[in-house]
């Protein structure tokens, strides 16, 4: 479907006023506000990492009101079982009194998706998840299931707590589209947060958008346009991740194993989102770099050198972005 210059204007002004209507609750957290809906725009999957009471879980549940999503909490536990998420299939008697399966639906078969401390769980039961974030299906005694549309599927984990947690391998955090670092709030958002939470008044947030819109937004995102040049200064930055093909220094000291082709596919994905809600029917390299550290700080596999120095992946990316797109007009 072929989008005109005025749709695309009306639909990244509804996407702006959807971003305000979550700040009316949810304080600062810009960046995580920001790349949350860039994440559900391109139809993909987020991984949001920060300390405990930063608000990650409300602001999940704040934009699934806001976008009139369906919405389901998954608390994950050691002893959470694969079924506890999928569902499961229960022998039942009918009226007549004959037995029969009946499938009860797991809270996986909601819109949206808060997988609460997802490395809490065990591999067996993580893996049940994201293979429904992969395939958008869920197969239970031989019977496949689709999911929702839209269906997204955001999850958070605690980066200091490690004791009884079960870290996702690099391979599975590859299905995220992004990860999402959640910042400490600053002295004047803390008094903020403070006079919202702590007092008698009570914020209403106003539905902003629809199932028929969002994917309507969603379709827009694909029908973004990407210059040639552009998709190859994208190329090149994904190749400069990996050790054997980058010329920065860095890259080829630090880091074991680089982003693969679906960190291009998400980096694009990103991007074209980003230009959508910023109302520009096509994409510039400033998105491209705008999205870079979400998309690939958690696609780069860093070396024993790397840890003993201190090294993170942000500090890596920022040596790829310097060079990002010398020579091409931006």
């Amino acid at each position: 479907m072929t989008y005109t210059t005025d749709q695309f204007t009306e639909m990244s002004q509804l996407l702006q006023e959807v971003k305000s209507e979550i700040g009316r609750f949810i304080v600062g957290q810009e960046s995580a506000v920001e790349f949350s809906l860039y994440a559900i725009l391109a139809d993909g999957h987020a991984l949001l990492e920060g300390l405990p009471g930063l608000g990650k879980t409300m602001l999940i549940r704040t934009i699934s009101d806001v976008l009139d999503l369906s919405f389901s909490r998954i608390q994950f536990t050691p002893d959470l079982m694969p079924s506890d998420i999928t569902g499961t299939s229960l022998i039942e008697r009918d009226t007549q009194g004959r037995q029969q399966f009946t499938f009860r639906e797991g809270p996986i078969f909601h819109q949206m998706v808060l997988a609460d401390e997802i490395n809490r769980a065990t591999p067996k039961t993580q893996s049940a998840l994201l293979e429904a974030m992969g395939e958008k299906t869920v197969t239970i005694l031989g019977d496949t299931k689709k999911m929702a549309r839209p269906f997204f599927v955001l999850a958070t984990q605690n980066p200091i707590e490690m004791e009884g947690t079960y870290p996702l391998p690099e391979a599975q955090m590859d299905r995220f589209l992004c990860k999402i670092l959640v910042a400490y709030p600053s002295r004047n958002e803390l008094a903020e947060i403070s006079r919202r939470t702590t007092g008698s008044q009570t914020i209403n947030l106003n539905k902003k958008m629809n199932t028929t819109s969002l994917i309507d937004a969603q379709d827009m995102v694909k029908e973004v346009l990407m210059a040639e040049d552009i998709l190859m200064v994208a190329v090149d930055m994904i190749q400069s991740t990996h050790p054997e093909h980058s010329e920065h220094e860095a890259i080829q000291q630090y880091v074991q194993y680089g982003s693969g082709p679906r960190g291009l596919q998400s980096l694009i994905r990103l991007a074209k989102a980003r230009a959508l809600m910023e109302g520009r029917y096509h994409v510039s390299i400033g998105d491209l770099k705008h999205v870079a550290k979400p998309v690939l700080r958690h696609r780069l596999l860093l070396n024993y050198e790397a840890e003993a120095m201190g090294k993170n992946a942000d500090e890596l990316i920022d040596s790829v972005l310097s060079a990002a797109g010398k020579g091409v007009l931006k």
